[in-house]
């Protein structure tokens, strides 16, 4: 069996590495630094839309109401809000490309990547997902929002087809 070294220690093809190898690896260090960077982000917008809601008094489920009174008078704070649904949009978009990054990126990184490759495939993503929420936020005028959504889904498409073109067996 072909083995393969991991700064020191060896792993033989087919078998799971060590978490102790994995620690040792720069590459899934910094995957494990985007990614917690790239979801402490996804985090933070949940606190964003529970500022609009406070803020806005927007809210959509009546016991979130409470404080505000009961019968007619809470019923008016069961609303949207432009700003809260803008909110909920920017985070629904970091769901929709933060999750397949999380996975991909973890494929990729155990892949054997290149630390230099690997590094601006997951510092190019991060920063695109953080200038897309500015641009979602402020907002910034179009096309910035749209490019650099673009930038992060081609990213992980980059990473996704390393992947399948150095593990895959077909």
């Amino acid at each position: 069996m072909r083995e393969r070294t991991l700064r020191g220690s060896s792993v033989r093809r087919g078998e799971m590495a060590k978490s102790t190898q994995l620690i040792d690896n720069e590459v899934f260090r910094a995957y494990a630094t985007y990614t917690a960077i790239v979801l402490l982000k996804m985090m933070l917008m949940s606190l964003v839309t529970a500022y609009y809601r406070i803020t806005r008094k927007a809210f959509v489920n009546p016991e979130d109401t409470a404080s505000f009174g009961k019968g007619d008078s809470a019923k008016k704070y069961l609303r949207t809000d432009p700003d809260v649904e803008r909110v909920r949009r920017g985070h629904l978009n970091d769901l929709e490309n933060i999750v397949p990054f999380v996975g991909i990126g973890l494929l990729y990184a155990l892949s054997g990547p290149e630390l230099s490759t690997a590094l601006l495939h997951f510092r190019i993503f991060a920063g695109a997902r953080i200038l897309h929420t500015f641009a979602y936020l402020i907002p910034l005028p179009q096309p910035g929002r749209g490019l650099s959504w673009a930038v992060g889904y081609a990213v992980t498409f980059s990473m996704a087809y390393k992947v399948l073109k150095t593990v895959l067996l077909l």
